[in-house]
């Protein structure tokens, strides 16, 4: 069962502290907006799905992690064509694919506690400005990171158990009850949280 987007290696993208490759990120998205030239994109594309592969995903793990993802940029590339010109819906496309699998390939080198721990620090001078709490947004990003493959888990068990009832696969049907029992989980996590003081310290 798949309960972390994390996975263990020793690839150079593990060894590289996380901070680094946060800023690394911002840095090269907002570079890859300046850049509307198909070939540089395409190969800004090679080299970050390099960059995932290494982490050690394996080719067909690290696309159907991503599937829900590709298939939205997909929708979105076929809205473009309609609204855009294909040089203009093609570099849009490459270049969220590129930053894609670099935030992928970032998520899967880097364990939940350390991202935890970058963003609280991040979030630090804001703390200090009174604006939130440092270490709330760290929790926060946690959670998210520790759940959404739960939650992509509990949406295939349901799509298997709707089909094994002969019942079209069908996401209106399905949403109700994602929804609900994802609510449920929310609700334990957070009486647990309470139950430590968590959020009280």
């Amino acid at each position: 069962m798949l309960t972390s987007l994390h996975v263990e290696g020793r690839s150079l993208l593990h060894r590289i502290p996380v901070k680094p490759k946060l800023l690394g990120l911002m840095v090269f998205g907002l570079a890859l907006y300046l850049i509307a030239q198909p070939l540089v994109l395409t190969a800004a594309l090679v080299l970050t799905g390099f960059l995932y592969l290494s982490t050690g995903v394996g080719l067909w793990e690290g696309l159907r992690r991503l599937k829900p993802v590709l298939f939205t940029i997909a929708f979105l590339a076929a809205v473009n064509l309609i609204l855009l010109s294909p040089e203009e819906t093609l570099v849009t496309t490459l270049r969220l694919v590129a930053i894609l699998f670099l935030a992928a390939a970032v998520t899967a080198s880097t364990t939940i506690a350390d991202f935890m721990a970058a963003v609280t620090d991040f979030a630090w001078p804001l703390e200090r400005l009174g604006l939130m709490k440092a270490a709330d947004l760290g929790l926060a990003l946690g959670l998210v990171l520790r759940f959404v493959p739960e939650i992509a888990q509990r949406y295939e068990a349901l799509k298997e158990a709707h089909a094994a009832r002969g019942i079209p696969v069908k996401l209106s049907r399905m949403l109700g009850p994602l929804i609900i029992s994802t609510l449920k989980d929310a609700d334990r996590i957070a009486e647990a949280i309470d139950a430590r003081g968590i959020r009280d310290q």
